[in-house]
């Protein structure tokens, strides 16, 4: 994600809290004795993130949301049903998934119903039969209701937004729960097949590579698949009126799209033209692009205040192009992240720099690479306004989307680079990229691999230009 700065702003004046991320499973205590018995308790409701309080779920791991919803504008009414396929991990007597404000009508697993209650925003679901360790099973879940953001006092509002034409579902660190049942934090990544059913004329663009499209009674149905893992937070949906341009870069599908209100040459236009080259260059410097599609949106609705990295396809807010000139520097960003939080996702929101702090260095990346100030520059600039006070690792709840995470996480980036050479340093980024592709990570695991590959001990870089509270010595 980049916010523009007027957010960004925002988010640093609200004061930092450094806290420890407590992954726990719960039991509740009126669960029978006989179940407990037999090796099954419930999963658990919360997966302890204090970033993300009550987000995510325990006792299963998802490897396959296929999704249909059918959405009006005239009414914003979404109905839905949702075919959620994991492994129970331990022996469940029942299990839970994240769902924010919308009526389930139906519950069933094995073709028969299951008992179903709502308890806030989880949707607890009880099998007719427990569910041993290891077992794979699938829930489909009916749905229907007016969906809506969800709002939170220090990280902004995240999810589905009714817009003038249609509908925007985007948001960090959570959006997904706001439109379909998930197992809604990042380290339970999943395939996806989605199905968005919408009056004729209007487009419905989500992740991933298109499928065919059908018409029938004055409705659309738009068909995306994203078979390569992806964590439910870059999940998007965008529905309205747009431009919609489809073709091919490197033999992937490329998909396009512009709101049909802005000029077919304006800047958000000339900016996502050159998606395919700033993500070639990318892959020079970090490795093969990572999923099977590329793309982006612009979205037109002041409410989104950012771009956000929504896997293969991402969005960019309105704010990146007011000045009325290009800006691929954001491009260079969201696409960066296609590698680094999106193929590579961290493991907990603590370590969000792993996301940000790469993402930010791409931008110096490619502004060198485009003719601009280098890499170098840019560094000696940064360094220059630190506050040193503020850590990029585990920054505090209020400080997710602070300073210390994107721009302390880039001097942090570029301090290795010039401490183990640039052949040494791109082969770090190529290894980290091909070795954890389409799986979870921590900052922990980035300084294992970096200290292996360099072949010497990295760890005081790292904590210093990190965590540090002090200025480090120029590498």
């Amino acid at each position: 994600m980049r916010r523009t700065p007027d957010r960004i702003s925002r988010t640093l004046a609200v004061a930092a809290a450094a806290v420890t991320l407590l992954v726990a499973c719960t039991s509740d205590p009126a669960e029978p004795r006989q179940g407990e018995r037999d090796g099954l308790r419930p999963g658990s409701v919360d997966l302890a993130d204090p970033y993300v309080p009550g987000a995510g779920n325990g006792g299963y791991d998802v490897s396959h949301y296929r999704l249909a919803v059918r959405y009006d504008p005239a009414t914003d009414r979404l109905t839905g049903r949702a075919k959620v396929m994991a492994t129970a991990t331990h022996g469940l007597s029942r299990f839970t998934l994240d769902l924010a404000g919308l009526d389930v009508t139906a519950v069933t697993m094995g073709g028969s119903r299951a008992e179903h209650r709502r308890e806030g925003d989880e949707l607890v679901v009880t099998p007719r039969h427990g569910l041993p360790q290891g077992r794979r099973f699938a829930v489909e879940v009916d749905y229907s209701g007016v969906p809506a953001a969800k709002a939170d006092g220090q990280l902004g509002s995240g999810g589905f937004l009714h817009t003038a034409d249609g509908a925007v579902a985007l948001g960090q660190p959570w959006s997904a729960a706001t439109w379909f049942p998930v197992n809604d934090h990042p380290s339970d990544k999943a395939t996806y097949d989605i199905e968005v059913t919408v009056p004729d004329g209007l487009a419905a663009l989500s992740n991933g590579v298109p499928g065919e499209k059908t018409s029938a009674a004055g409705w659309t149905t738009w068909r995306w698949a994203e078979g390569t893992p992806m964590a439910s937070y870059l999940t998007t949906l965008v529905i309205g009126d747009y431009r919609v341009e489809t073709g091919t870069h490197a033999g992937r599908p490329m998909v396009t799209a512009v709101p049909a209100s802005l000029p077919a040459t304006g800047p958000e236009a000339a900016s996502l033209a050159r998606t395919g080259e700033i993500a070639d260059f990318l892959a020079s410097r970090f490795g093969p692009y990572p999923f099977d599609s590329y793309g982006g949106v612009v979205v037109t609705d002041a409410r989104v205040g950012y771009a956000l990295e929504t896997q293969s396809r991402p969005v960019y807010g309105p704010g990146f192009f007011r000045g009325g000139r290009p800006n691929p520097g954001v491009v260079a960003h969201e696409l960066a992240h296609q590698w680094f939080g999106n193929s590579v996702t961290l493991s907990r929101w603590s370590d969000i720099w792993l996301n940000e702090g790469f993402a930010s260095y791409a931008e110096w990346l490619w502004e060198e690479h485009d003719g601009g100030r280098t890499a170098q520059r840019n560094f000696e600039l940064e360094y220059a306004g630190t506050d040193w006070s503020r850590p990029s690792v585990d920054p505090g709840r209020s400080q997710l989307f602070g300073a210390a995470v994107y721009k302390r996480g880039a001097l942090a980036v570029h301090a290795l680079r010039r401490t183990v050479g640039d052949d040494t340093f791109f082969r770090i980024l190529h290894t980290w990229t091909a070795e954890r592709r389409g799986g979870n990570a921590t900052t922990a695991d980035l300084v294992v691999l970096a200290e292996r590959v360099a072949g010497k001990p990295l760890r005081p870089i790292f904590d210093a230009w990190l965590v540090g509270a002090r200025a480090p010595a120029l590498p």
